[in-house]
């Protein structure tokens, strides 16, 4: 499993996938990241907790990314700016 850093707080994540992880099947190699294209057309690598915590209301954008902060190890929150 790879490991990357998120784009909206920083925090070390695990990937999933790629030839590192062919053969393991089902057994807890889930990772904690994802990598979503926003409407924007952006991609961005983000953890679960930052995924969370976008904004329900509308389609994200790379602006919503930007503003992400790391809280604790389990959560994030949107920035002011």
């Amino acid at each position: 499993m790879a490991t990357d850093s998120c784009d909206g707080c920083g925090r070390q994540v695990t990937v999933t996938g790629g030839i590192a992880n062919i053969w393991t099947f089902g057994d807890g190699s889930e990772g904690t990241a994802m990598t979503l294209e926003l409407a924007d057309g952006t991609t961005h690598l983000l953890c679960y907790p930052c995924i969370e915590a976008l904004p329900d209301e509308g389609e994200p954008t790379a602006a919503d990314i930007d503003r992400l902060e790391q809280v604790d190890e389990e959560t994030s929150q949107l920035g002011t700016q």
